[in-house]
């Protein structure tokens, strides 16, 4: 962002911090072959980001903390995907049993975490995941995933509106092109969410109460 947008939003009073809570969890939204397969209609190479969530994920492990993970899945005859299809015909290949619903297995899924079956961009519309969340008592959320203009900026939105304190770790987010990765991001930090570094996501984490 330029100097004269960055002024704009201070002097609008964005961008301030979140009050953290005691008991994490991470929220990996999307980080599915669909979305990771570069080889996918809609995916692109996001080996980096996977990397930076597993590091994540396996430190909120060891702490006891739950990992979530969603995905985004279509019947066969797609009438569950309504008119979002008109917009990005791409998801049609997302369809339930294939393997661009399946979590990408580097970030290592363990029996018992969850996996959130989603038909549109937030990881709340039409879901129970606020009741997974509330059920083990989450009050802060470290968010991480794909797109960052799309899933990962809806979802965002939403945990505030719900009351979650929410971390976006930068380098575990990503999207198809820079451009619209930055400007949402810089939206995010302005309005929804903390964009820090993963390390002080895992400062943070270091910082809560153990198993």
């Amino acid at each position: 962002m330029n100097e004269e947008t960055r002024e704009i939003y201070e002097r609008s009073q964005f961008g301030h911090t979140l009050t953290r809570g005691k008991r994490p969890a991470v929220l990996v939204v999307d980080f599915i072959y669909g979305f990771t397969d570069p080889q996918s209609t809609i995916g692109s190479d996001l080996g980096p980001e996977v990397a930076a969530t597993r590091t994540v994920a396996d430190a909120a492990r060891e702490r006891g903390y739950p990992v979530i993970f969603t995905t985004i899945g279509f019947e066969a005859n797609l009438l569950d995907a309504g008119i979002w299809l008109q917009k990005a015909p791409g998801l049609a290949d997302q369809r339930i049993g294939s393997r661009a619903v399946e979590v990408d297995r580097r970030l290592d899924p363990q029996p018992g975490e969850s996996v959130v079956l989603k038909k549109g961009a937030s990881a709340f519309f039409g879901t129970n995941l606020a009741a997974i969340l509330l059920s083990q008592g989450v009050d802060t959320v470290i968010l991480c995933g794909a797109t960052t203009s799309g899933c990962i900026r809806a979802t965002a939105v939403d945990l505030l509106q719900l009351g979650f304190p929410t971390l976006v770790p930068r380098e575990c987010v990503g999207d198809r092109a820079k451009e619209p990765h930055e400007a949402n991001l810089f939206d995010i930090n302005a309005k929804y969410a903390d964009v820090v570094s993963v390390n002080e996501v895992l400062e943070y984490l270091a910082s809560t109460s153990a198993r």
